[in-house]
């Protein structure tokens, strides 16, 4: 009998499509300001916010709260252990789509 299926390599997190694309949407950059990932999830502030916080606890996004000429901004950042668990999530992606 072959490894058991690769489905079992899905982090359970990442099968919300929002989180999923959260996360996809930081991987290809050292750190994203939240008003960027908003928009480009075409998600609002709220649901962000309550995403972020889920990706937070689990220790796979890191938020940076700062100013930007007296503006107050946020940025978000996948951790080492949130570009891990995204690369392994796609991965088991890519073999189930194989077959």
């Amino acid at each position: 009998m072959s490894a058991s299926h690769p489905r079992h390599a899905l982090e359970p997190l990442l099968n919300a499509p929002v989180r999923l694309s959260v996360v996809a949407a930081l991987a290809p950059v050292d750190r994203a300001e939240f008003g960027f990932v908003r928009d480009l999830v075409e998600i609002s502030d709220s649901v962000l916010s309550k995403q972020v916080s889920a990706l937070e606890t689990a220790g796979w996004v890191a938020v940076v709260k700062g100013r930007v000429a007296r503006r107050p901004r946020t940025w978000l950042s996948l951790t080492a252990e949130g570009r891990t668990v995204y690369a392994r999530h796609l991965d088991a992606l890519r073999a189930i789509a194989t077959g």
